[in-house]
């Protein structure tokens, strides 16, 4: 038992109770007119004429629906001098205007306390008599979406989660008062709670504890709310003062510091569509702003510049006001990318220019420079990261997400580190256990007491404030935080910037402890594969931003002008939709309809753009051109018309093999690094060089299909691959050593039962492989074409889904190619697709952006079984020092390795929340690849780029060129773009892939004055050649997964 007896703390707590009772009186009501619609209206587009009464019990709603209402107040003489307050009953989350600006927020429903909802909606601090206001709310009717609770369903009933029965009547109208806020009580309510809460948490055999406990009973003989307002009021003072010695009491020496900041975290969209997410905006900001205008010491973070610039296109006003509040240095404007993104899956590219756009914003429109990755929620954190953030001039970094080990996962162990990339880049760390803390003192000597980090942390950052949806703190987190500065038990609490804790640790030190590697999230590994379209949408886009910038580049050298506002305009687009739900697949449906249009519309525009930079690069009309935009020379077969059916040359007059199918002509055709070909079709005079060109004994190129009593067979000069009747391949032999790369049937298609307990879009529990899976049935497969392309086609059902399957093999072609297209009509299902491969090894490659990180394929340890499903980007590989096998993939992320077992996640079928999340058609790809020799010696990074991005081909004609060369395979150029600033210049940006470091020759047939190596953000560190000659070779050595990034000067 605690040093108060049950009797004492009842007493307690009925005084609390009935004091909070006492913080408002209502002084009248608010009649509101109502005005219903779909529209995001400014305030100053409502007609008067268009609402109608809306008397208290008003039902409205539709889904997605939005309802403004407008009342007024007009205070009288009970008012004067009094603290007035809005006590709304909108019946829905609402955006507040008073006088027609930007007020505040009438939460969410997840908050603690009641009187939040009207703490912080003060109209009059000193009210005068006579004053008027309008009232306005903009209140969301709301939308369904799956849920029996932590975003689950658990197994799904038929009929169950059915939804519409209240359309029309979604949201109801209370009665709204205004009235005087009882500030005396609401501060005294504040001390006890602050010492109530504390000494909930102390050691009840302290004197401390008897102190406190002594002066909470005296409290409930000071007050007697059995009398008259004035009787009380003077009772709460005289309380106030009784507890102003045990709440003055200060801590010694050894107290540790937590550094406080106020937060939203913002999802720009979740359980809401991004329409939502706007008005979310402007509640947030809003009533944070009036917080920073009462309190003196508080500060509150905002990242996001995608949020920053919805508040200036539909909110200007409030914007401006915010744009004040930064430069007074309190609404801190921080958090270095464009959005919080997820960083397993978005491209290394994008990562940069989430951090070059979004630094970007906060100098050049925001006035201040953003030094701290500020990444709470997102699910884990890419090994790649620390060398972009160091290589952004981001050298500090927040997350809190990793602590979230409800699935007993490994704790992770450090607060406060130097985190470690896999190239040895280091970023300065701090992770809190949460990004919502409340303040009271059990919650901050709580967090203190449970973290994990027991040594070597004095000080503890410490972000607070109602989240998720946004709205942030409330009056009560910062009165907690105020009288907390050094309160005797609690730790002492200071309100500061990020960065001012990071500045203030670095003098005290810095980290004592460093981790290295990928910061892994042992949750959440379904949303590798949720929302297949979004997954599928965001490579597509990644590779077609990268041809554009490519094309672009060369347009730019040519001396045309190159569109940076439609590029910028277009990056914004993607960066937005890689938000941490977004991306992962765990929003609500609409969210991906409108992702889908937003990424079509992108690619679309884009293909238009680059199509254009590629005609104007051309000379003759005649032809086709076929641009490579990677940094190595490939053949690839690329679709012709019907008129080169008798065979292709070059411009230059090399002839290019050719195989008719239904579709067209298959030409293979060999393509320089970063440059193109032009093909034109074979005249009626060249019937030998034709003749030749289709006879096997001049070495023609051949891909073969057939079928005996073996099973069905296709094989070119690599390979030999061996498919039996269920669609699996049995044999894949390298022919050239005869080495037979299967250990088991490879692709075979697993369908397991998927029902996570929690979080259904975002988990795969590991206990799924402990049921039998299902097994596909072949219902149909034929050969369907060889010559170029040998090709079996497959169809097929699974569960109730049914599917068409192509297996390709290319001649010239080293990995077997397999095109997936699957009518998805499952409810938590998981769909894999199995190659064991005969090679051991206790870890696999996975790409990540920029590299590769090594998981391992066994569950020895707790770390071990963590992994059991991962993420890659193009590859997974297992190889020894002698050779090794690789599973590539168009589209997909999640993956799983168990032993030599490589398990490609294909779908999922999450019911929330999202019903049904994926069903209709899904159209994919994955490919099989193996080598001899160990993985430098591989082809498997480029292989990894070939298989995904397609030779862009234009008609026209132009002589071939080779405009960037590398003579090492293991260096990579990712992207070659015209610089941000217009000059004209070109950016280069290259990595090892390989994890070996290497000296390269990189040779340039480009006109180029000088060569600057430079920071990702493209700010020049120093030249590395000048006056230079029409071709260049540079000579770099590059660290194990070393990023550069070169501006080529002209």
């Amino acid at each position: 038992m605690g040093i108060l007896s049950p009797e004492w703390d009842g007493r307690i707590g009925h005084w609390l109770r009935t004091l909070e009772a006492d913080f408002y009186e209502p002084l009248g009501t608010i009649d509101f007119r109502a005005f219903r619609t779909e529209k995001h209206l400014a305030y100053s587009e409502l007609r008067q004429d268009e609402f109608v009464p809306a008397p208290s019990g008003f039902t409205w709603g539709n889904t997605y629906e939005y309802c403004w209402f407008l009342g007024d107040v007009h205070l009288t003489e009970r008012a004067a001098g009094e603290r007035i307050v809005l006590d709304l009953k909108p019946g829905g989350e609402s955006t507040l205007f008073v006088d027609g600006q930007e007020f505040g927020t009438y939460r969410a429903d997840w908050i603690v306390k009641s009187h939040h909802y009207l703490v912080d909606n003060t109209i009059a601090i000193n009210a005068q008599p006579g004053k008027s206001y309008q009232i306005a709310m903009e209140t969301y009717a709301g939308h369904d979406f799956p849920d029996c609770g932590s975003c689950a369903t658990g197994p799904v009933l038929p009929g169950s989660y059915s939804f519409g029965g209240n359309e029309g009547s979604r949201r109801q109208l209370g009665t709204s008062t205004f009235g005087i806020w009882r500030e005396e009580a609401y501060q005294l309510y504040m001390d006890v709670m602050t010492l109530w809460n504390l000494l909930k948490d102390l050691d009840q055999d302290d004197l401390r504890a008897s102190k406190i406990a002594a002066a909470l009973k005296q409290f409930t003989k000071d007050v007697d709310f059995e009398q008259g307002g004035n009787e009380r009021l003077s009772d709460y003072k005289r309380a106030r003062e009784n507890l102003r010695e045990v709440l003055g009491a200060t801590n010694g020496s050894t107290a540790p510091l937590f550094f406080a900041v106020g937060n939203a975290h913002l999802d720009l969209a979740w359980l809401w569509p991004v329409a939502e997410t706007k008005r979310k905006t402007a509640r947030t900001f809003a009533a944070q702003l009036r917080l920073l205008s009462e309190y003196p010491d508080y500060c509150y973070i905002q990242s996001q510049p995608a949020a920053y610039e919805i508040c200036r296109q539909y909110y200007p006003a409030l914007f401006e006001k915010i744009k004040k509040a930064i430069g007074e240095g309190r609404f801190i404007a921080d958090g270095a990318m464009w959005v919080e993104p997820d960083t397993n899956m978005a491209g290394g590219e994008a990562l940069i220019r989430q951090i070059l756009h979004g630094k970007r914003y906060f100098k050049e429109v925001l006035g201040v420079d953003s030094r701290v990755l500020w990444l709470p929620d997102s699910f884990g954190y890419s090994a790649a990261l620390p060398q972009i953030l160091m290589g952004c001039d981001v050298p500090y970094m927040v997350t809190q997400k990793i602590f979230w080990s409800y699935n007993g996962g490994e704790r992770f162990p450090y607060h406060y580190f130097y985190w470690e990339g896999m190239d040895g880049t280091k970023v300065t760390s701090f992770l809190p256990t949460s990004y919502t803390y409340q303040t009271d003192p059990g919650e901050i000597r709580r967090t203190f007491k449970n973290r994990e980090q027991k040594e070597d942390l004095d000080a503890f950052l410490f972000p607070f404030g109602y989240g998720d949806g946004g709205g942030g703190p409330t009056r009560d987190h910062i009165e907690y935080v105020l009288r907390q500065k050094d309160l005797e038990g609690s730790p002492r609490v200071k309100m500061g910037s990020p960065e001012e804790f990071f500045h203030m640790m670095e003098q005290e030190g810095g980290p004592k402890h460093t981790y290295v590697g990928e910061l892994y999230f042992s949750a959440h590994r379904g949303t590798y594969t949720s929302q297949a379209g979004i997954k599928k949408n965001n490579r597509r886009s990644e590779i077609i931003l990268h041809e554009m910038e490519f094309l672009g580049s060369l347009l730019s050298i040519a001396g045309y002008d190159y569109n940076l506002a439609a590029a910028d305009r277009l990056w914004k687009t993607l960066l937005f939709h890689q938000f941490h739900d977004i991306l992962p697949g765990s929003s609500i449906e609409r969210v991906y309809r409108e992702a889908d249009a937003a990424h079509r519309a992108l690619q679309e525009e884009a293909l238009q753009i680059a199509a254009g930079e590629a005609k104007s690069l051309l000379k003759g009309e005649e032809g086709v051109t076929i641009f490579n935009s990677l940094s190595f020379r490939r053949d690839a077969l690329v679709m012709l018309s019907a008129e080169y059916g008798d065979g292709a040359e070059t411009m230059e007059g090399e002839k290019v093999p050719v195989s008719k199918q239904k579709d067209g002509v298959l030409a293979l055709v060999s393509l320089p690094s970063c440059g193109s070909v032009s093909l034109r079709p074979l005249s009626h005079d060249d019937k030998d060089q034709k003749e030749a060109l289709t006879k096997p004994e001049n070495n023609m190129p051949q891909a073969l299909a057939w079928k005996d009593g073996a099973g069905y067979h296709l094989e070119n000069e690599y390979i030999s691959a061996l498919i039996d009747g269920d669609g699996q391949v049995i044999s894949f032999v390298l022919k050239a050593s005869g080495r037979e790369v299967a250990a088991g049937a490879m692709n075979q298609l697993r369908l397991y039962r998927d029902q996570p307990r929690a979080f259904d879009a975002w988990d795969i529990d590991s206990n799924y492989r402990e049921e039998a899976p299902e097994n596909a049935c072949i219902e149909e497969i034929a050969v369907t074409g060889q010559g170029l392309l040998a090709e079996l086609k497959i169809k097929g059902r699974i569960g109730v889904s049914e599917y068409t399957q192509k297996i390709c093999l290319g001649a010239g072609q080293r990995r077997l190619e397999f095109d997936m297209e699957v009518e998805w009509r499952e409810l938590h299902r998981l769909l894999k697709t199995s190659f064991p491969v005969d090679v051991h090894a206790a870890s696999a490659k996975h790409e990540i952006q920029f590299g590769y990180v090594e998981r391992p394929t066994h569950r020895s340890r707790q770390y071990d079984k963590d992994r059991f499903e991962v993420c890659n980007h193009r590859y997974t590989s297992l190889c020894d020092a002698s050779h090794g096998a690789a599973l590539l993939n168009n589209c997909k992320y999640g993956i799983s390795v168990n032993g030599g077992d490589m398990e490609l996640t294909l779908l999922r079928a999450s019911a929330g929340p999202a019903m049904r999340a994926d069903n209709g058609t899904q159209r994919f790809a994955y490919a099989l690849y193996a080598w001899e020799g160990s993985f430098i010696d591989s082809d498997v990074v480029e292989q990894g780029y070939d298989f995904n991005v397609e030779p862009f081909v234009v008609n026209g004609s132009a002589p071939s060129f080779e405009a960037v060369k590398i003579n090492r395979k293991n260096v990579i150029l990712e992207t070659m773009k015209p610089a941000e600033d217009g000059s004209g210049d070109i950016i280069l940006r290259l990595y090892e892939a390989a994890g070996a470091a290497v000296e390269t020759e990189i040779t340039l047939n480009l006109p180029v004055r000088e060569v600057c190596e430079c920071n990702m953000l493209e700010e020049e560190k120093g030249k590395i050649c000048k006056d230079l000659e029409e071709t260049l070779s540079l000579h770099l050595a590059f660290r194990a997964f070393e990023i550069k990034t070169l501006r080529l000067c002209r």
